[in-house]
């Protein structure tokens, strides 16, 4: 987000930076990237179009945000129902999958997010780097770690790249769900060789 990290958002802007998400996620579900256009997301939320620009300078910085309130909401539905692995590439691979599928009922929004993940340039840093740091807490939480060594910190990096790809390459047809899922477990046994424990 755009506003300085010292200055938090008041109720009020919060309650609309909510409703902007919403609109955001909203129109991107019915037609994708191509869907959210600044001024529409505006009207749905009814704020001015200027305030709306105040909050996010571009519709790549809004969907890349829709995507860090998503993996937020994903999140809190997986500390509800943790998964059940035995192991945490297991819980890992369980974790990433569900939220795969989560995506996967929302083709449209998964799209456009992706989208603006892939076009964001260094004007979207801070907002990508949220996104990124949302995908490792989920990772980690489901490793059971809170305190990571480097080189677990190098794996979950590894899996991040390898799920956004994985993403990347479902959404546009060149990969079924079954390949993802090889994948993702696949990468999550990286977990293993960097436990110290070991």
């Amino acid at each position: 987000m755009s506003h300085p990290a010292s200055a938090p958002l008041t109720e009020r802007q919060e309650a609309r930076r909510r409703r902007i998400l919403h609109a955001s996620a909203q129109l991107a579900s019915r037609g994708g990237f191509d869907a959210v256009q600044m001024r529409e997301v505006a009207e749905s939320s009814q704020v001015a179009l200027g305030t709306l620009y105040r909050y996010f300078p571009s519709k790549v910085h809004l969907l890349v945000a829709t995507m860090q309130d998503q993996l937020e909401h994903m999140h809190g539905t997986l500390r509800k129902k943790p998964p059940a692995g035995d192991t945490a590439a297991e819980r890992v691979a369980e974790t990433l999958m569900r939220a795969f599928r989560a995506l996967q009922r929302e083709p449209h929004l998964a799209d456009a997010m992706v989208r603006a993940l892939t076009f964001a340039d260094r004007s979207v840093s801070p907002e990508v780097d949220q996104v990124s740091r949302q995908t490792t807490v989920i990772i980690l939480d489901a490793m059971g770690l809170d305190d990571p060594t480097p080189a677990q910190l190098s794996a979950v990096r590894v899996i991040e790249h390898t799920w956004h790809s994985a993403l990347i390459t479902w959404l546009s047809g060149r990969a079924s769900i079954a390949q993802v899922k090889i994948d993702i477990e696949t990468v999550c046994r990286l977990i293993d060789l960097t436990d110290p424990n070991d």
